[in-house]
């Protein structure tokens, strides 16, 4: 009965909603938790493709309450949904590392979050991509796959919010502006390298951690693969994935 009624006035004083759909007393429901995994992981191609990215394997569309979960966690601080998140991701993750030898019993995965800049994570108080890789590798070990988060990338100079900006201007905007941490061939020797953001538009970002991924020598010739929790609905080319990659060469 005391637990009971504690739950009760815990509904009042902290009410929760599904962040996808806003059904009442639900932090994810289960049709809104469904749809950020339950369809096949498949390639998203932006259109243009950015010289360098290499494959992203999505695990659902931006679209209605995935997008409402991802601004829920990104933006509002909903930070129990990382979880469900993390789930979603390391569906993508075995999809993108699974034809380069990252399986049950292959090589360790090293999950490479693209950094947010330093004054959107005080501005959020968290790093969402890395939060999600930590949710999604902890998840991946739980079934078997050998997995680690390695926070090897960082930003070397600023850079401008890229809310408004279009394919080239972000291109232009990132050019450049990541770099491999002192130590990250140390944190991610031995190991498949798979990129990790939270979404993926027009694929700007995850070229740009590609790029800095090569410099740097830790993708050993072939740039790594890319796996993202969402892409975008108008994307061209959306297939599911079935083995075949985009795979870049970093040479």
């Amino acid at each position: 009965m005391q637990g009971w009624w504690w739950r009760e006035v815990a509904g009042l004083v902290l009410p929760v909603d599904c962040a996808g759909c806003g059904a009442a007393r639900v932090l994810l429901c289960a049709a809104c938790l469904a749809a950020l995994g339950g369809d096949p992981v498949f390639l998203a191609r932006p259109s243009p493709r950015p010289r360098g990215l290499p494959a992203v394997h999505a695990a659902a569309v931006y679209d209605g309450p995935v997008r409402q979960v991802l601004l829920a966690h990104k933006e509002r601080g909903a930070l129990p949904l990382a979880g469900a998140l993390g789930a979603a991701l390391a569906g993508a993750v075995r999809a993108a590392a699974a034809p380069v030898g990252g399986e049950p019993g292959g090589r360790e995965l090293a999950l490479v979050p693209v950094p947010s800049a330093r004054r959107q994570v005080r501005a959020r108080g968290h790093d969402p991509a890395r939060r999600i890789a930590l949710a999604a590798a902890a998840r991946l070990r739980r079934s078997g796959v050998p997995a680690r988060v390695a926070p090897v990338l960082r930003l070397r100079r600023a850079v401008a919010d890229q809310a408004g900006l279009g394919a080239r201007q972000r291109r232009e905007n990132l050019a450049g502006a990541l770099e491999v941490r002192r130590g990250g061939a140390r944190l991610t020797a031995g190991a498949v390298v798979v990129l990790v953001d939270d979404l993926v538009t027009t694929g700007a970002t995850l070229a740009e951690a590609a790029r800095a991924v090569c410099v740097a020598g830790l993708a050993q010739g072939a740039a790594p693969g890319a796996a993202v929790v969402a892409a975008r609905s108008d994307f061209r080319g959306r297939i599911q994935s079935s083995g075949a990659t985009d795979r870049q060469s970093c040479e």
